[in-house]
């Protein structure tokens, strides 16, 4: 995992690490300028509104994120009830996340390209680590795939993701329950979800990503 990366070939561990920091950093703090621009000061009081990584980082998450490849950021405090759309508005703030991991990637993407050999795509990390000597395209080359991973990750309608939101907004009162049984237990069905495609080698999650990331990789 990251943790023996970084004593084995340090020189990638740098900005693979660097790249999955700016990645989260980002999604969070695109939530926290939602919630600010709806209304919510919450983020901006705790000192959220910013691109430092050390403000979005979550000790535990990132230990984990080292030692088994799975962590997470701290998320950005928003107080729901003073957004400007109580219906929309949480579905707002929970959809930036995913677009700004989108646009991110796009960016990072097309600098890649500005720099990159002919022929190289920002998406094929095999390749970018075998022919590229410049930190700065492997740098890049992970930030494209981290911010794709973020996005489609996230966009899974399970609590405490961010398509969880989404799929509140969208259901009709009457399925209440269904949204209350969701909100206490949804973290809970995560965690195992993740836990049982990681023992029976389901590939549930790798097979999303590299479906998403092929399709991605088609931009450049």
């Amino acid at each position: 995992m990251l943790l023996q990366l970084l004593f084995e070939q340090p020189l990638i561990f740098i900005p693979l690490f660097l790249a999955l920091l700016f990645a989260l950093s980002f999604h969070e703090l695109s939530h926290g300028l939602v919630a600010y621009w709806l209304g919510d000061m919450t983020a901006k009081d705790a000192g959220r509104l910013t691109f430092n990584p050390i403000k979005h980082i979550d000790p535990m998450g990132v230990i984990l994120l080292l030692i088994i490849g799975f962590g997470w950021g701290k998320p950005v405090p928003v107080n729901h009830y003073n957004l400007k759309f109580p219906k929309w508005g949480p579905a707002l703030v929970g959809v930036a996340g995913p677009i700004s991991n989108l646009l991110f990637a796009l960016v990072a993407g097309y600098t890649f390209m500005a720099f990159a050999p002919s022929g190289l795509n920002p998406v094929d990390l095999y390749a970018v680590l075998g022919s590229a000597s410049n930190l700065m395209l492997i740098f890049l080359s992970f930030l494209v795939v981290y911010n794709i991973m973020l996005m489609v990750f996230n966009l899974l309608p399970i609590p405490p993701l961010d398509g969880s939101s989404i799929l509140f907004a969208i259901l009709p009162p009457q399925y209440d329950k269904v949204v209350w049984w969701l909100q206490t237990r949804g973290p809970m069905v995560l965690f195992g979800f993740i836990i049982a495609d990681s023992l029976f080698n389901l590939g549930i999650f790798a097979h999303s990503f590299s479906s998403v990331l092929n399709l991605f990789s088609k931009l450049f």
